[in-house]
């Protein structure tokens, strides 16, 4: 990718500045749209045959193994607080071995002197760690050689591309033309050396385009559906006119439930490596998505509050998430999560 005149002092930083700042707000929050998991209820089994301590989490994605079925999304870097989030999340991953992803590489790409607050793997040298760049800066002049470059600083096991056509459009000079992705996207498949990721930001994946998208060559999907953040809402936030403001609310409540997004792509595909994210909070909602036919369970928001808080709260934090979704295995009387997806526990209410 070619390096423009800026320095890592001014828009790209900013912008990644400003992202931290507004996440950690609860009013870029859906408020209206749900994630489509209040649909849904488990069975509870008070006699489960099972004791505690027989529940087991642990689970493989994309070959490697993790110890529980939790993806940390996708967030941040390229700034000092990034650098530190990031130290922070991946020292987590390692201590509980479940998966990890980074913000957005191209502020990398683009200014090679903030690359360090990505370059997490000497913090969780085991986990599953996944790179990132927006889809459409293939059609801004980031190239095959640039991808294998952001996967090669993170020593990464797959390549997240994020398509963020709505957050693009709100965005101030945002890059909004989407064309011709799909046959770059199959072509990066075919080269690059790691799996293909495909995820949303928070409006959904359809089936009918996760059809697409597998049939090119992608080896998982992160539906990243609406109920969580809006980055509609989020990028309002930062808008620099009326216009960007009246659009990030006329949009804020736009997308695909995460909840809809699993079952219909899990319909149209039993066998894709399938990440639930978008608007998951607990290990409820993480136990629930995985019952719909999800394989992770992703999430952000109570990651980066978390993290922002201290190494101790987010210890806290994933041991929470841990306890919950054994408990929930427990109680409907399921001693793995084959078992779980297999059975019959999770019923819908409406």
């Amino acid at each position: 990718m070619t390096s423009t005149s800026q320095t890592p002092d001014d828009t790209i930083k900013t912008r990644k500045a400003d992202h931290l700042r507004i996440c950690l707000d609860d009013k870029v929050q859906c408020k209206t749209l749900s994630t489509g998991f209040e649909r849904y209820q488990f069975d509870h089994c008070c006699l489960p045959e099972l004791a505690l301590s027989d529940v087991k989490l642990s689970t493989s994605f994309l070959g490697k193994s993790l110890g529980a079925p939790f993806l940390i999304s996708s967030m941040t870097g390229g700034t000092d607080l990034a650098k530190t989030i990031n130290q922070r999340l991946a020292t987590v991953a390692q201590k509980f071995n479940i998966a990890m992803g980074v913000g957005s590489q191209r502020v990398a790409l683009e200014h090679p002197q903030v690359a360090d607050t990505f370059a997490v793997r000497s913090y969780a040298p085991d986990i599953l760690l996944l790179a990132n760049l927006g889809a459409v800066q293939l059609n801004y002049g980031c190239s095959t050689d640039d991808c294998r470059r952001i996967i090669d600083l993170l020593e990464a096991d797959a390549l997240i591309l994020h398509l963020n056509p709505l957050q693009e459009c709100i965005q101030s000079q945002g890059d909004t033309n989407f064309r011709g992705l799909l046959t770059k996207i199959g072509d990066l498949c075919e080269t690059l050396p790691v799996p293909v990721i495909i995820k949303e930001v928070g409006n959904g994946i359809s089936a009918a385009l996760a059809i697409r998208l597998i049939e090119v060559g992608i080896a998982a999907i992160d539906v990243a559906g609406a109920g969580g953040t809006s980055w509609a809402k989020v990028e309002g936030e930062r808008a620099e006119d009326g216009r960007q403001r009246y659009l990030s609310q006329a949009f804020a409540e736009w997308g695909i439930p995460t909840a809809n997004c699993i079952t219909s792509i899990r319909k149209a595909d039993p066998n894709i490596a399938l990440i639930a994210s978008g608007g998951l909070r607990n290990g409820l909602d993480a136990a629930k998505a995985l019952a719909l036919g999800a394989d992770l369970a992703g999430m952000a928001y109570p990651f980066l509050k978390a993290a922002h808080e201290s190494d101790a709260a987010l210890s806290a934090l994933m041991e929470m998430l841990i306890a919950e979704l054994e408990i929930v295995l427990f109680c409907t009387g399921n001693a793995c999560l084959s078992e779980l997806k297999s059975s019959q526990s999770l019923v819908q209410i409406d």
